[in-house]
């Protein structure tokens, strides 16, 4: 197993794909020009790749949430299923790695979190389908799982842009992707459908290599203030 050190505390475990959907933890090089599926461990939070055995635990996790402005609501063991096999079809492809977020002090998931949209000619990628149990709202749980996506995007995968977007009406999760150092690019007008068959607006931010520097040392510093409470 390759172990790369992020930071004190920190680590990345990658691992390669054996057969279907198990996993053997071996090392991988930039020269892969792939993105995941891998293992990311901070100090709070461990990111899993999501598959079939953690659905129990999403259901728990989600019961309760408001999922007005997501585009794959995750009411029903039925959804969470198809969430799941959808993503390893599009882990197949090379197109996106799906991750349960767990907290590492007892291992209970709390949210989920994904690659989506990459295109490793262009090094670029984003992250999104994310969303958490109310309870870990405010705490270091979403700015370490950006601090460990991002990282291992920009340092480990080499990408040159990361895009975040979210719905037009979610100014809770507007605010959040702000307050990671994102940019904001605009509105995506009729950008998508949800469940009900309504259309959505979205708004659509980045980070691209040259800010991750600044990015990084500001979300260290969130992550940090976490340390001992």
């Amino acid at each position: 197993m390759l172990l790369v050190s992020i930071s004190p505390g920190l680590s990345l475990l990658p691992v390669r794909k054996a057969i279907r959907g198990e996993y053997d933890r071996v090392g991988f090089s930039l020269s892969d020009n792939i993105l995941g599926p891998c293992t990311l461990e901070g100090r709070f939070v461990r990111l899993k790749p999501l598959r079939a055995r953690h659905a129990a635990a999403l259901i728990e996790a989600g019961r309760g949430l408001d999922w007005a402005w997501m585009l794959g609501p995750l009411r029903s063991r039925q959804d969470v299923d198809r969430r799941i096999a959808d993503g390893l079809q599009a882990e197949e492809r090379n197109e996106e790695y799906a991750f349960a977020v767990m907290l590492r002090r007892d291992g209970r998931v709390v949210g989920s979190t994904s690659y989506l949209a990459i295109v490793p000619k262009h090094r670029r990628a984003e992250i999104g389908s994310t969303w958490y149990s109310p309870d870990v709202w405010g705490t270091a749980v979403n700015p370490e799982c950006k601090f460990l996506l991002l990282k291992h995007a920009f340092e480990d995968w080499g990408a040159v842009r990361v895009q975040l977007g979210t719905d037009a009406n979610n100014a809770h999760s507007q605010r959040a992707i702000l307050k990671l150092g994102a940019k904001f690019e605009g509105k995506l007008r009729n950008h998508g459908v949800r469940r009900d068959g309504s259309v959505r607006d979205a708004m659509l931010y980045s980070i691209i290599s040259s800010e991750w520097p600044s990015v990084k040392k500001g979300l260290e510093e969130r992550i940090e203030s976490f340390v001992g409470s």
